[in-house]
């Protein structure tokens, strides 16, 4: 194994603390050189006990700056997963209250969460991780599986989303209950409201609008769903989500996503000719671009439509890699750099990086797209992943939630999403970026063979 490394150090930009870059480009061209791993060196303590369940954090903003990072130890992508997992389990000792709820909820953040949780006790072969999402699962279906605080009237698409890692449990144990609570989420989706042209409104109280948000909580379950409970013509729907979003938000001019689209043009935040939101949000683009890749593994080689999925999702990382800061990593609005107020945000960033390092593996991606994911895996672990006095780590500089229209109501603007709040440990972020570490150990070892 080669270690690459460099020590000089250089001003981050964001907060003006002395980081240590790490091999960025240069850590890829020399794994391709030497057929060796590129060693990021971080700073990393045993995890000590990080009592207390995670409590609501309101409207106070919660501590997120990017850290100097202390270069004292080898560490692989797997080993921060387990880091990261190990953490958060600590700080949430219970799934039930993940995202910083004061009581349980039947959400996409806990799905998440457990389905990065479940990939990671798979990669591990350690139980605690698969039995972490197990006990959220139990302890919201009950015997005859009825999901609790979920309500299919809502039309609701965030809360389809937990269905994946529960189809994942229900192969592993055959309990009815989970089957009963998947064919509910399916239910939903058979009457959930849609467009003129089919596509899924983001929720019955947004009327008319799709969001990018709203392909990941919808059209990867479905995916998954169709190919183990054997509804073929499923996959049309979701292949049909997805041009819908990219006929519609995608601008040729940025290679970007706008993050929403009102078919009625009502919406105050939607442009009156083009029903679009007048912004490029980081996570939104990234919630679709996890999408692309999730939906790939279930979608057929031999579907009509999955090609035109296969060329959106390199359309997508062509369009992020010319916006991809210095550092690795995304600003929260994408194309705005170093505006005053944008951040390098670290939800957006991870899934970029899930995105990227999953389908170059996969071969969803042109291999060229390989550097820029690993240098966004690198980025994180340089600028926004810090450890804390107890030795558990934490990830910073995470925009705890952004959408549009809603009370009080959310405009789209610029000045919108940069004030939003930041916070550290947002789910968001540590699901994607426990995945984009698993993925991370693949791609670099692919190139050291």
């Amino acid at each position: 194994m080669i270690e690459i490394s460099k020590t000089r150090k250089t001003q981050n930009m964001q907060t003006g603390s002395n980081v240590f870059p790490g091999p960025g480009k240069f850590g890829m061209r020399e794994a391709k050189r030497f057929g060796a791993m590129s060693v990021i060196m971080v700073s990393v303590g045993l995890l000590a006990g990080c009592s207390g369940k995670g409590g609501d954090q309101g409207k106070e903003e919660v501590k997120a700056e990017v850290p100097a990072t202390t270069v004292t130890a080898k560490v692989s992508g797997k080993e921060m997963a387990v880091k990261m997992a190990d953490s958060e389990m600590k700080r949430t000792p219970d799934a039930q209250y993940l995202d910083f709820r004061p009581k349980p909820k039947w959400e996409y953040t806990n799905g998440l969460v457990c389905s990065s949780f479940l990939k990671l006790s798979e990669a591990t072969g350690d139980k605690k991780y698969y039995n972490y999402a197990v006990a959220y699962a139990d302890s919201m279906i009950n015997a005859e599986g009825e999901i609790k605080t979920y309500k299919q009237t809502d039309y609701n698409i965030d809360r389809v989303n937990p269905g994946k890692f529960l189809i994942d449990l229900y192969k592993e144990t055959g309990k009815e209950n989970y089957k009963v609570a998947i064919h509910t989420l399916r239910d939903q989706m058979k009457e959930h409201p849609r467009t003129s042209e089919g596509g899924f409104w983001h929720k019955k109280r947004y009327p008319h609008q799709m969001w990018l948000d709203g392909i990941y909580m919808g059209s990867p379950f479905l995916a998954k769903y169709a190919a183990n409970f054997d509804e073929p013509a499923l996959f049309d729907d979701v292949a049909n989500q997805i041009y819908l979003i990219d006929k519609y938000a995608y601008d040729p001019e940025t290679g970007l996503y706008y993050h929403g689209w009102d078919e009625s043009r009502e919406q105050e935040w939607a442009d009156k000719e083009t029903g679009l939101s007048p912004n490029f949000w980081g996570r939104g683009m990234g919630w679709f671009a996890m999408a692309l890749v999730d939906v790939l593994d279930y979608m057929p080689e031999d579907h009509p439509k999955q090609q035109m999925i296969v060329d959106i999702a390199n359309k997508m990382a062509a369009g992020l890699v010319k916006y991809q800061d210095t550092s690795g990593l995304w600003y929260q609005v994408v194309n705005m750099g170093e505006k005053e107020g944008n951040y390098l945000e670290a939800s957006a960033s991870s899934m970029f990086a899930y995105f990227l390092l999953k389908g170059v593996e996969k071969g969803y991606l042109d291999q060229k797209f390989a550097e820029n994911g690993i240098e966004a895996y690198e980025g994180l672990l340089k600028n926004l992943i810090k450890t804390e006095d107890d030795g558990s780590i934490s990830i910073t500089q995470v925009c705890a939630v952004a959408g549009l229209g809603g009370d009080p109501y959310r405009s789209g603007t610029y000045e919108y999403y940069i004030n939003e709040e930041k916070r550290d440990n947002d789910p968001k972020a540590i699901g994607p970026f426990i995945m984009a570490s698993l993925e991370y150990d693949k791609v670099i070892n692919s190139h050291s063979e």
